[in-house]
């Protein structure tokens, strides 16, 4: 009986030891967010600070979990009165909720490169599940620092009424929201 729990403990600790953490290169990433205005053009964004990990402990990654978050006061659309509006209580209300946050709920191949990303969003203080396509690139080995790296294009939409994101309707600004993120994480 003692030699089982000692290898069950054995286990838990190999597990443990062997996970593995991935850290966004943020000068080789994005998060962006597109929206259709006046039911005529796509207006473009992204949050120039941002944070995001992922955790596995598998080498194929197929047991990843994923955390993103980003400074809400960080939006930037390329236009300064926008911004300021976004920025505003109609819209993400950056003072009183100053990050969003992403965390995954599972990672599932598809095919290929392809898997489904499923997780929580959340923003406004609203948490909403959303589902998100993954095409996946790599693993490769840096050539100067030797360390694995990834890629990762990520995108999928969400409702922005369902976080409390403007007034309904959609004449104005669509409802729905692109969210398109890319990027390099390297491994620790």
């Amino acid at each position: 009986m003692k030699k089982i729990n000692i290898l069950a403990v054995l286990v838990l600790i190999t597990g443990t030891a062997f996970s593995q953490t991935w850290t966004v290169d943020k000068a080789h990433a994005k998060l962006g967010f597109g929206i259709t205005h006046m039911l005529l053009s796509e207006v473009d964004g992204s949050f120039r600070t941002f944070d995001a990990t992922i955790t596995s402990s598998k080498d194929d990654l197929s047991d990843a979990a994923f955390e993103l978050s980003a400074d809400v006061a960080s939006i930037d659309t390329d236009n300064e009165n926008r911004d300021n509006d976004l920025k505003s209580d109609k819209y993400f209300d950056a003072a009183k909720f100053p990050k969003l946050s992403f965390k995954s709920t599972s990672f599932k191949k598809v095919e290929g490169n392809k898997y489904k990303l499923a997780g929580d969003l959340t923003i406004k203080g609203v948490t909403k599940p959303v589902d998100l396509d993954v095409v996946l690139a790599g693993p490769i080995e840096h050539p100067r620092s030797k360390k694995k790296m990834i890629g990762l294009k990520v995108s999928g939409s969400f409702k922005r009424t369902d976080f409390g994101i403007g007034g309904p309707g959609g004449a104005m600004l669509s409802e729905e929201v692109l969210l398109i993120a890319n990027g390099e994480f390297v491994k620790q």
